[in-house]
């Protein structure tokens, strides 16, 4: 019931008829500019927030350069807690894992958390090839999945899509899977809740197995950490009866201290709050209380390869708020599909090239130049991403994977232009001919590049012209 990234054109593509959708680009600016001020005014409260910022990169640093010793650490926490750990390497293992504790319970159907690892590694897709129904419980995931749609934000999936839309949605597909919504149903927010809190409930009390994520994982405890914003989170933590988390391995944090940082940067970086209103902690099993079985899958799926990038690890810091999305203006103008991952914006064109590699895939490797440099990604990061200089040093990386074989037209652009530069004489020619130039290339050559942006005209004179004219010299 959930669509796919998979064969999603590059992002220039992709933008390009994204630009082209009005009703799309009217939701992404109420939706952003909303939560943008709510963000700044949660913000501007604290008097140490930079001080804050510094603290939750220290740790998160602290925890990628020792990750082997903190990780051994929560397995053992969480197998003296009664969880069984497992370790997978990539997408197809995590979901196998999953797949197979479902089936050793005869479900035919699982209830999820929200999770950004679950998406990344397509788990819907991968249980129902298995003959499983995985059930997004989360609002926003929730109207995602009816509409056969695609996640367009790390915290808001839904976000391009308006009340009305919703409201068609629900009366349209609700009634195909479940619960259908009530006749009556208007585009009123309380009314669309009170008809997503009536289809799920029955999931919630039929469902023997439950997939989450998690926010946090505390070494020393055991501990796993998840956040949310509706409680829907917290029935599936609590009634069925086994529950399989999949955790990214940079989630570790080592000790409870350390949560008391994150959970002041992550509510008034994502949603504009003070303060989550559900966070929801679970250490194994507790006998009569809550899942009687509980897998915790540990997951590596591109992670070490981008711990090993010195300059692109920092990404690993990401605490999924995404406050650099709210505040970039090229994802404001073309949404979260134009990405092509469930990591869009600022730290998706950072996160997915890193995890997956320069030169592997034309799509990912068009993300690092999604961007303007502006800067206001770093400033709005609560960990201190700094995404400009690691998109700068990924596009360096993608032109030295496409090195050998025939160039292509930048290429070629660039290296007559690094000649001319270096020669005084061959520079005073191209002077000369700028004019007549650019007014050809205006039409053929250059095209391609003004059609998203503008070619300026020629200045009157050369510099060498001007400076001769002013100083009388040559």
């Amino acid at each position: 019931m959930t669509g796919t990234f998979l064969g999603m054109p590059p992002f220039p593509e992709a933008a390009r008829r994204a630009l082209e959708d009005g009703t799309l680009r009217a939701n992404l600016d109420h939706a952003t500019s909303t939560i943008r001020a709510k963000r700044d005014a949660v913000v501007a409260e604290v008097e140490d927030w930079e001080e804050l910022r510094l603290a939750g990169a220290a740790i998160k640093d602290d925890v990628l350069l020792r990750l082997d010793e903190h990780l051994l650490t929560l397995e053992t926490s969480l197998r003296a807690a009664g969880a069984v750990v497992h370790w997978a390497r990539d997408a197809d293992e995590a979901c196998r894992v999953v797949a197979e504790v479902a089936k050793a319970h005869g479900a035919h159907e699982v209830v999820k958390v929200k999770s950004m690892a679950t998406q990344e590694i397509g788990l819907n897709e991968a249980l129902a090839a298995e003959g499983i129904d995985a059930w997004e419980t989360d609002l926003a995931e929730l109207i995602v999945q009816l509409g056969d749609d695609l996640p367009s934000h790390i915290l808001v999936p839904a976000i391009h899509r308006n009340r009305s839309e919703v409201r068609d949605l629900f009366r349209s597909a609700m009634g195909e899977s479940g619960v259908p919504a009530p006749d009556d149903l208007t585009d009123d927010p309380a009314r669309l809740a009170e008809a997503a809190r009536l289809h799920l409930r029955e999931k919630f009390l039929r469902a023997k197995v439950a997939v989450s994520g998690a926010n946090f994982a505390v070494a020393d405890t055991g501990t796993l950490v998840v956040v949310e914003s509706e409680g829907n989170g917290r029935m599936c933590l609590t009634l069925p009866e086994v529950l399989v988390s999949v955790v990214g391995v940079e989630k570790v944090v080592p000790s409870w201290q350390d949560l008391e940082v994150f959970f002041q940067l992550l509510p008034r970086s994502s949603t504009g709050e003070r303060m989550n209103p559900y966070t929801s902690t679970w250490t194994g099993i507790h006998t009569g209380d809550g899942p009687q079985e509980v897998h915790v899958v540990l997951l590596d799926n591109g992670r070490t390869r981008a711990l090993a990038d010195e300059v692109g690890r920092q990404a690993l810091r990401c605490i999924r708020c995404s406050a650099c999305l709210n505040v970039c203006p090229v994802y404001e103008r073309t949404g979260g599909h134009a990405y092509g991952s469930v990591y869009p914006g600022p730290i998706g064109a950072i996160l997915n090239p890193l995890l997956v590699g320069p030169g592997a895939d034309r799509q990912v490797d068009s993300l690092p130049y999604a961007s303007t440099l502006c800067g206001a990604c770093y400033e709005a990061c609560p960990v201190r991403i700094d995404i400009p200089s690691v998109l700068v040093d990924l596009r360096a990386q993608v032109v030295d994977a496409h090195r050998g074989g025939l160039p292509g037209p930048e290429a070629v652009a660039m290296k007559a232009a690094s000649r001319v530069l270096a020669s005084g004489r061959l520079l005073a020619l191209a002077e000369r001919l700028t004019t007549p130039v650019l007014r050809i290339a205006r039409y053929v050559g250059a095209s391609a590049w003004t059609r998203g942006r503008e070619l300026p005209a020629a200045p009157a004179e050369t510099f060498r012209t001007w400076w001769r004219r002013k100083e009388g010299t040559s």
